[in-house]
C-alpha cells in the first residue's frame, strides 16, 4: 500500500500526513542520541591513545566528506528504485547499531571507524527521506513539513546534552556507559521506521516501470544519472548561490569561540546551546506555516539577509550580554532558511527527480563545510574577528543576489 498526502475537511485545517509525523518523530529520538555523544567526543578523543585536535579534525573531515557524497548517491538511487523507505531504514539502523560502540573502543583509529560508519548512516538516509516528506504531502504543505521535520530535530538536539549532563552529574565517571545507552533510543528509531512509515507513492509495479497510487502504468524509471543534466537553470543558479553561501558559513564552532572571547562562561555554553535549538525549534514551526503562504523566496532572501547581520555584530561586539543576544538571534536564520530551502528544492525538481534534487542540495552544504571553515579560521587566526565574519557577510548578500534571480514554477509560489 502506498502514502498519498492527506485531506483536509473543510471546517478543519490541513493535518501533516503520517510520513512527516513519524521521521519528525524519528528525528528527535535520534538526535537524542547523537547529541548525548557529539558534545563530549573531543575531549573524550584526547584520552585515547594517540588522541590529539590534529586527529579530531582528521575525523570529523573525512566522515562529513563521506556523508556528502553518499547524499548524493542516495538521493538518485532512491529515485531509481521507486522506493524511499529502504534507504531511510537502513540509514538509521546503521547509526544506531554503530553509534554505542564509542564506548568500548581504546584507540583513534577505532573512533574513526565508528563516527565514519555514523556519518554513512547518515548520508544514506539523508535526501531519501527529504524527498519522502516532499512526497507525502502537497505543495501547499511543504514549507509545514519541512519546518516540523526540522523543528523535531533541533529539539532533539536541545534534549540530547541535557540528559547527558544529567546522567554526567550523577555518574561522573561513567562516559563510556553513557555512550553505550544511546543504543536505546536508537533502537526506537529504528522500530519506529521500520512499522510507522509507508512507503513512498511510487512503487515499482512488475513490468519493471512505475505504477501511480491508483495502480495505473507509468513511465519507466529513469537512469541514475548524478549530474545536473536533468535540471533547468533555476535549480542550477539555487545551487550555485548555496555554495557561495556556503562558503560563508563556518561552522557554529567558531561562534561559540567567539562567544567565549566576548566573555561568557564555559559552564554557562550548554544553557546558552540548549536555548539556541529550542529556539530554532520554534522558529521552523512558525516560518515553515508561512512559507506555504508567502513562498521560499521571501524567507530564504529575509534569512540570509539576517545571517550576514549576525555575523556584523559578532564582529563588532564587546561583551558578554551582546554575545548571548547575537547568538540566540542567530537562532532566526535557522528558522526562517531550514524550511525554505527545502521547500524550494522540491518546488524546482521533476516529481521524479526530487531524491536527486535533494541528494545535489545536501552534497552542495556537505562539501562546502570543509573549506568553509578553513577559510573562516584562516582569516580569524590572520586578521581578526572583523574580516572573518565581514567575510561571511559579503558572501551572504553575493548569494541573496543570485536567489533573487530564480524565476519559480507557475503552479507554486
Amino acid at each position: 500500500m502506498t502514502a498519498t498526502p492527506e485531506q483536509p475537511s473543510p471546517s478543519t485545517p490541513e493535518a501533516l500526513p503520517h510520513n512527516v509525523r513519524v521521521l519528525g518523530l524519528a528525528s528527535l529520538m535520534n538526535d537524542v542520541a547523537s547529541e548525548m555523544v557529539f558534545p563530549l567526543l573531543p575531549g573524550f578523543l584526547l584520552t585515547l591513545a594517540g588522541g590529539n585536535k590534529f586527529f579530531l579534525g582528521i575525523i570529523e573531515g573525512l566522515a562529513d566528506s563521506v556523508a556528502s557524497l553518499l547524499k548524493l548517491w542516495s538521493g538518485g538511487w532512491s529515485d531509481r528504485a521507486g522506493t524511499r523507505k529502504g534507504f531511510v531504514v537502513f540509514g538509521y539502523s546503521l547509526a544506531a547499531l554503530i553509534r554505542p560502540w564509542i564506548g568500548s573502543i581504546s584507540a583513534v583509529w577505532q573512533l574513526a571507524i565508528i563516527r565514519v560508519g555514523d556519518r554513512i548512516g547518515k548520508g544514506i538516509r539523508t535526501s531519501p527521506r527529504d524527498a519522502m516528506i516532499a512526497d507525502s504531502c502537497s505543495p501547499t504543505l511543504r514549507g509545514r513539513a519541512f519546518g516540523f521535520h526540522r523543528a523535531m530535530d533541533h529539539l532533539g538536539a536541545a534534549i540530547g546534552p541535557l540528559l547527558a549532563t544529567a546522567f554526567l552529574w550523577f555518574w561522573p565517571d561513567s562516559i563510556r556507559l553513557l555512550f553505550l545507552l544511546t543504543l536505546i533510543p536508537g533502537l526506537m528509531v529504528v522500530a519506529l521506521v521500520i512499522f510507522g512509515l509507508k512507503e513512498s507513492k511510487a512503487t515499482v509495479n512488475p513490468t519493471g516501470g512505475n505504477a501511480d497510487a491508483n495502480g495505473f502504468p507509468a513511465p519507466a524509471k529513469p537512469p541514475v544519472v548524478l549530474t545536473l543534466a536533468p535540471f533547468d537553470g533555476n535549480f542550477r543558479l539555487f545551487l550555485f548561490a548555496l555554495l557561495i553561501f556556503s562558503l560563508g558559513n563556518s561552522s557554529d564552532a567558531f561562534l561559540l569561540l567567539r562567544v567565549e572571547e566576548l566573555g561568557v562562561p564555559k559552564v554557562l555554553l550548554p544553557v546558552l546551546w540548549c536555548l539556541f535549538h529550542i529556539l530554532k525549534s520554534t522558529g521552523n514551526v512558525w516560518c515553515g506555516a508561512g512559507v506555504d503562504k508567502f513562498g521560499p523566496k521571501p524567507f530564504i532572501l529575509i534569512g540570509w539577509f539576517v545571517y550576514g547581520s549576525i555575523y556584523l555584530l559578532f564582529a563588532v561586539a564587546t561583551n558578554a550580554w551582546q554575545a548571548w543576544a547575537i547568538f540566540l538571534g542567530y537562532a532566526l536564520f535557522y528558522g526562517l532558511t531550514e524550511p525554505a530551502e527545502k521547500t524550494l528544492v522540491a518546488a524546482l525538481a521533476a516529481p521524479e527527480r526530487k531524491g536527486l534534487a535533494f541528494g545535489w542540495f545536501n552534497f552542495a552544504i556537505g562539501v562546502s563545510t570543509l573549506p568553509a571553515s578553513l577559510l573562516f579560521g584562516g582569516l580569524y587566526q590572520t586578521f581578526g574577528p572583523i574580516v572573518a565574519f565581514g567575510t561571511g557577510a559579503t558572501l551572504a548578500l553575493v548569494a541573496s543576489l543570485l536567489v533573487s534571480l530564480i524565476r519559480l514554477p507557475s503552479n507554486s509560489r
